[in-house]
């Protein structure tokens, strides 16, 4: 498990001075090839950094377990922290956007210059290579953290495509120099819908929505598996963090002892903790199946 840990911390570190690397790069890239795209491309690429650090920052505090203080555990500050930095990154989009716009309605005397498109075709090439690797690297850790991380390389790789054609329109005619703000736009909009694929699964989570249909089909189907229980209903959910909480009542024979009822509850929670759809606890309330069959009828 440790060696896993710290093979996983050394896989995102990787990824987090690529990004870091490849950020200045196209920023210095933008400015000296008078590029709006790129440098709008370079704030793109820093969203990157957001994965990253989460999954440093996960590994080294919001996985601690619960204590005193924190008896539902440290996840919160997970969902807090990614609001904080999907709100920011929106404002950003929004913002370079504007300007690209902006751009637009004004005559533009600068010439862009071929260092960006450079820029453009090193940053699309490394970032499919990170992706690559770092998705073997998840599949061979199985950590789905990973995996995921792996996929915004991926996307970021694929909105520096845009800013590539803008910046080449640009360059192979003067007259088409507005590309490069049509770029800006365009990479901006990728930025907008960054901040909302992080912000979405906050709000839900802020907003205790529950479980999808089919993950409480599952907890219902791992539940009534365990010897000794009759049926399973008023099934509640939570996320947490990347985990959830869950509720539920579990209907057992009457005739059974308080004991006999408790080590039935305690043989279903461990299954759903076991095979479960990532939860991190569990409440079970017991009832006898038979007082419950004469309220339904």
């Amino acid at each position: 498990m440790g060696s896993s840990l710290q093979k996983s911390k050394q896989v995102t570190l990787i990824g987090l001075w690529v990004n870091i690397f490849l950020s200045l790069l196209k920023y210095i890239g933008g400015i000296l090839g008078n590029s709006q795209t790129m440098i709008a491309d370079a704030t793109h690429s820093l969203s990157d950094l957001v994965t990253d650090v989460a999954v440093l920052f996960g590994i080294n505090y919001w996985t601690k377990p619960p204590d005193t203080s924190h008896p539902y555990g440290h996840r919160r500050i997970e969902t807090l922290v990614t609001a904080l930095i999907a709100l920011l990154l929106g404002l950003v989009g929004i913002g370079i956007g504007y300007e690209g716009l902006i751009s637009l309605q004004k005559p533009d005397s600068t010439q862009v210059k071929s260092i960006a498109i450079v820029m453009a075709v090193i940053s699309i090439f490394s970032k499919e290579i990170l992706y690559r690797w770092t998705i073997a690297q998840g599949k061979k850790l199985g950590s789905p953290a990973i995996i995921a991380n792996a996929w915004h390389h991926r996307s970021d790789a694929l909105s520096s495509i845009p800013a590539f054609v803008a910046i080449g329109l640009s360059l192979i005619d003067k007259r088409l120099s507005y590309f490069d703000h049509i770029g800006a736009v365009v990479v901006s909009l990728f930025i907008i819908k960054t901040s909302w694929t992080l912000l979405q699964p906050v709000l839900e989570e802020l907003s205790d929505r529950g479980a999808s249909d089919t993950d409480v089909m599952m907890i219902v189907k791992i539940a009534e598996s365990v010897e000794g229980v009759r049926e399973v209903h008023a099934v509640r959910t939570r996320h947490h963090g990347n985990s959830m909480f869950v509720d539920l009542h579990v209907l057992v024979d009457g005739n059974l002892s308080v004991t006999e009822g408790h080590n039935i509850a305690g043989k279903v929670k461990h299954s759903l903790l076991e095979h479960g759809p990532s939860i991190q606890d569990v409440i079970i309330h017991i009832e006898p199946y038979e007082t419950a069959s004469r309220k339904s009828r």
